[in-house]
């Protein structure tokens, strides 16, 4: 139990630790969410000024050899298995750009013999020629297939780590090379070794007690910057949605307790992203936008393609927020700030710009 005083010394405390944060996510913090607000939307202001960055996810294959329980992809799901050539890349991509997004988060299931790094590293140049930003959300690879990708035009990757808990992981894990859970954990110290240049981690809300899930993912926070400290960290907040399956969460996470993970994990590092995508209703993404929030998605498809070539494809889970991306422009702009549609260019990378 956490007295007055100590909560608000955690909360104005400049520089936090974990004994703080521990403060920060406890249930007596609860009736201190809106000075952590206020807390939580001056350092992001401070640090972002009033910039709300957009993306887009684009899926590009659902093949999957893993049976991940929470997951319609699952392997034991049975439905049409798709992969998207270079040309429906392209197509969607260029559907994408003319609705305004210059970043595009490029995901598959798990299936290296249909989505190889040869197919993966063809994908990011394809990309690569219509907007200027690409990030990776997929299987864990090597540091050296890392190396490939980055050459390829690869910004940033997302990895989440499903669930920090083993015995959990274990049992919501039932086949496939998902199942190494150590493996999985090291993903982004090998993509940071490799120099990324961002590097996003979650765990899937719902699976295990939320207060322990993101303590560990903080601790797995500070690794990553041990393996590079130039690394732009991220956070994403993904609470588990419907899908093909009849997977049913053992701990749902509720919207203040979303809301005090956003305002903690701002507190704890004031200059990571903080991503909310459309797996949440809009008036959450609404509340939250101006009080820590750095990035969100817009109009988002989880099939592979969705937005133009293939509309009638399984998706990987149900989207809330079904707002299109001008609309989410508009909520941007009338709420006092400025969506960014690009917030980095390649050409920052390259030794020989800056001679």
């Amino acid at each position: 139990m956490f007295n007055p005083q100590q909560i608000h010394q955690a909360i104005q405390q400049k520089q936090q630790d974990l004994n703080s944060f521990k403060i920060l996510i406890s249930p007596e913090a609860q009736d201190y969410l809106e000075e952590m607000a206020k807390k939580s939307q001056n350092l992001t202001r401070r640090r972002f000024g009033n910039n709300i960055s957009l993306y887009v996810p684009l899926y590009i294959s659902n093949y999957c050899i893993n049976q991940c329980q929470y997951c319609g992809y699952n392997l034991s799901n049975k439905f049409k298995r798709i992969k998207l050539n270079m040309e429906e890349i392209a197509i969607e991509a260029e559907t994408l750009k003319q609705q305004g997004f210059e970043h595009i988060l490029l995901l598959t299931g798990e299936a290296p013999s249909q989505t190889g790094i040869d197919y993966l590293e063809q994908a990011v140049k394809t990309l690569k020629k219509i907007v200027h930003q690409v990030s990776i959300e997929i299987y864990p690879l090597s540091q050296a297939d890392y190396e490939r990708l980055i050459a390829a035009g690869c910004d940033g990757i997302t990895i989440y780590q499903e669930t920090y808990n083993r015995e959990c992981y274990r049992e919501v894990h039932k086949k496939g090379p998902k199942q190494n859970y150590d493996y999985r954990y090291e993903t982004p110290f090998r993509a940071a070794k490799a120099g990324m240049r961002s590097v996003g981690l979650g765990f899937l809300m719902g699976l295990a007690p939320w207060r322990e899930e993101i303590t560990a993912m903080v601790k797995h926070a500070q690794k990553v910057l041990q393996a590079n400290w130039r690394v732009r960290l991220g956070f994403s907040f993904p609470r588990l949605r419907p899908h093909l399956g009849n997977f049913k969460p053992e701990y749902p996470v509720n919207e203040i307790e979303l809301a005090q993970m956003v305002f903690a994990l701002r507190l704890f590092f004031p200059d990571a992203e903080l991503v909310l995508s459309t797996r949440e209703p809009a008036r959450i993404r609404d509340g939250l936008l101006s009080l820590g929030i750095t990035r969100i998605s817009a109009g988002s498809s989880t099939q592979p393609g969705g937005y133009k070539t293939n509309k009638d494809q399984i998706s990987q889970f149900d989207i809330d927020d079904k707002r299109t991306p001008s609309e989410i422009s508009q909520l941007i702009r009338s709420a006092g700030m400025e969506p960014l549609w690009k917030d980095w260019d390649w050409a920052f990378n390259r030794e020989e710009d800056f001679s």
